[in-house]
Order: structure tokens, then sequence, then C-alpha cells
């Protein structure tokens, strides 16, 4: 439910404008009008005759902005001011207004007032005009302390002191007033407009949103790609955004400021949980996590033999062959027989012998391999004793 309507006028006093032709004067009293979107506007001009004329004499006039083939357009036949223009002129016939309902800002223009007699082709035009300026509503944001903000009605014209204000609160009437109090961290949207023209609100106010992240691009990642991580909300005013990377929950890593986290060339080490926080002054909100896996090709493998200490024949001996990779490694065992073709042992990470021969004694080497490539480990030298 929205208030009762009624029309406010708006307008900025400026030096007055005279024109004169032949004995024909016509003078603005404002050269400069400034309207908040959605108020009514009124522009009056005053004229003075050359002796002798009677109103009868006067065939038309009206108010413009426009000219087609030469001549003046009629603010009355334009469609884009249907309805919401009044011509008149006092009884006297020497002041004449235009009053423009429910201004937009497509109304921006300079207005002229022009008249024509009875005699052909005489025609009088007061020039230059009034330019009309008209600005939209905005709500300021002022934080008082760290639970209350104040919202404001502005508009960069000089309102009347009689101007009215009024407020929505989700889609709903709310209150009146030039300002109100809202606690920090509101979920809610405020907007206001002025008495009347309530379908000429100023954009809603209100804080973001859960931001969302998206990858791109979104296929999987290799190791020494680019990739970029963007932060989105809704927000108004808009947000601020900054990027944490997870090493621990309750105590995230600051990596940027800026909507965009950029990966120029992305290595395993950047593999972890990303999220991104937008806030303005309504209000601050963090995305969920963002998993980011970088995929990489194995490194060289080593070997690693346990026991350690001497080997005597019939002993349990293992072998492990290990390496960093992603997605993990599939591993290969070989033994250098003194050919061009390594005879291949196992596909296992370990090589074991549970009863080791001096037979078994000789120079090994694994081999570890993913989609990404494939690693050859140096070789190790197994010597085995006899007891």
């Amino acid at each position: 439910m929205s208030p009762s309507a009624g029309g406010l006028v708006v307008f900025l006093l400026s030096v007055q404008v005279i024109q004169s032709q032949d004995g024909w004067r016509v003078k603005y009293r404002q050269t400069d009008v400034c309207a908040a979107k959605g108020s009514e506007v009124d522009i009056i001009c005053d004229i003075t005759h050359p002796p002798g004329i009677r109103p009868s004499d006067i065939k038309d006039r009206f108010w413009f902005t426009k000219e087609k083939d030469g001549e003046p357009v009629d603010l009355r036949t334009d469609s884009e001011y249907s309805g919401r223009v009044t011509y008149g002129c006092y009884s006297d016939w020497k002041t004449c207004y235009l009053t423009i309902r429910d201004v937009r800002e497509s109304d921006s223009a300079e207005y002229k007032f022009t008249l024509r007699t009875n005699k052909p082709g005489e025609k009088y035009t007061g020039s230059p005009g009034v330019t009309l300026s008209v600005k939209g509503l905005q709500v300021q944001v002022r934080r008082l302390n760290s639970t209350w903000l104040e919202l404001t009605c502005h508009s960069s014209c000089v309102l009347s002191d009689r101007a009215e204000y009024y407020w929505y609160k989700n889609e709903e009437y709310f209150m009146t007033g030039s300002s109100l109090l809202v606690s920090s961290g509101s979920t809610d949207k405020y907007s206001c407009y002025l008495r009347g023209s309530w379908n000429q609100r100023s954009p809603a106010v209100y804080g973001p949103q859960r931001p969302s992240v998206s990858v791109s691009p979104s296929a999987e990642m290799l190791e020494g790609d680019s990739v970029t991580l963007t932060c989105t909300t809704d927000a108004n005013p808009a947000a601020n955004y900054t990027w944490y990377k997870a090493h621990r929950i309750s105590d995230p890593h600051l990596l940027s400021k800026e909507p965009h986290l950029v990966f120029s060339s992305i290595q395993s080490s950047d593999s972890g949980n990303y999220s991104c926080t937008a806030e303005n002054q309504l209000g601050r909100k963090t995305s969920d996590f963002i998993s980011i896996d970088v995929k990489y090709g194995p490194q060289r493998p080593s070997v690693s033999v346990s026991p350690s200490a001497e080997m005597l024949e019939g002993g349990s001996v293992t072998l492990t062959c290990s390496t960093d990779a992603n997605p993990a490694a599939s591993y290969t065992w070989y033994k250098e027989d003194g050919t061009s073709d390594p005879h291949l042992l196992s596909k296992e990470p370990q090589l074991v012998f549970s009863s080791i021969q001096s037979s078994d004694s000789g120079r090994y080497s694994c081999t570890a391999k993913n989609q990404l490539g494939r690693k050859t480990s140096d070789f190790i030298l197994i010597p085995v004793k006899c007891e």
C-alpha cells in the first residue's frame, strides 16, 4: 500500500532570458531547471507584444523541444509526453506555463515557447529556451556504528523543503521520511521515491547475496595452464571482493582483492580449496569452497630398500617405488640383465623378495606413469651375500 499521490514542483531559478523581435518579447522566469525523476515541473514565461495586438490575433501558441522539417513540434503531439503535459495562459494571456508531470530522465532537453499570429508566416519563439535536467533519486548509505546504518534518499537537484519521501522495503511501502535506520547485515532491499511518483523509485540498495564462483576453463586443469576463478554476486552498491585459500579453515590465506583470481601458469601447489567474500556497506557474504585439483605427470620416482642393512641370502627384502603425480601413477619394476631390453618383473609399487637369492643380485629400476607422463628412477644396486 502506498501513500496518497500529490504533485511536487521542483525548479532552480537562474538569470532571466529575454527574446525580443519586432516588439515581441519572451521572458522565461528560469533558464535552468533541475528536477528529480518522477516529480512535477512548471516552466513559465512572460510575453510582451507590440501595441494594438489583441488576444484574437494569436492563432496558436505552444511549447516544443524538437523540430521537424524546420518547424517546431507541439509537445502535445509527441507520444513521449502523452498524458503528461499541460499548457495554459492566465486571463491576460501574457503569462503562459508548461507543466510536465512524472518527469523522466529522457525529458532532459531545452524547452521553448512559440506563438503564431493571424498574419501569414508571422511567428515568434523565445530562444534560447529553458534547459531541463532530470536526475534519478539515489539511496546513500552511511555507517553509524557496528550495528546501525543510515539510509538517505538523495537527489543531485536542490529540492523544495516541501519534498516528501517514501520508502519501499522488499517491494512494499514501508515508511515516510528522508532517511531511515537499518541494522548492519540486513538482507532486505530498500528504495525511495517522492510523493506522487511511486513508479519512479530509486534503485534499491541491498547487501550481497551469497557469491558464486566460476572456473575458466572448466575442463581438467593441467600444470602450466592459464586458469581464472571469477567471483560474482548481486549487490547494490556494487560489492568488493576478496579471495582466500583455505590452508586451515579457521585461518584462510588472503590472495587477492579483485573479482578475478588469475593463475597464468597454474602449479600443483595451487591445488586446494578456495572461497571468495563479497562485501558492501550493507553486509558481507562468503561463497562455498571450490576445490581446485591440478593434474600433473610423475616426478622422477625414488626407490627405497627395506631392510637397508646388508642383504643375506634367504632374507626378506622389499623395494618400494614412489613418486608425486596427479592422477596417481602406476608402477613397473625392471631388472637389467645385460641386454638393451630390461626384464619386466612387476606392476606393483613394491617388489617383494620373500626369500632373496644370490641370483637376485643386480641393478633394478622402476617406472612411474599416468596419462600425463612417464618417468624412470635411477638404477639401484642390490647385492645379495651368501651366508
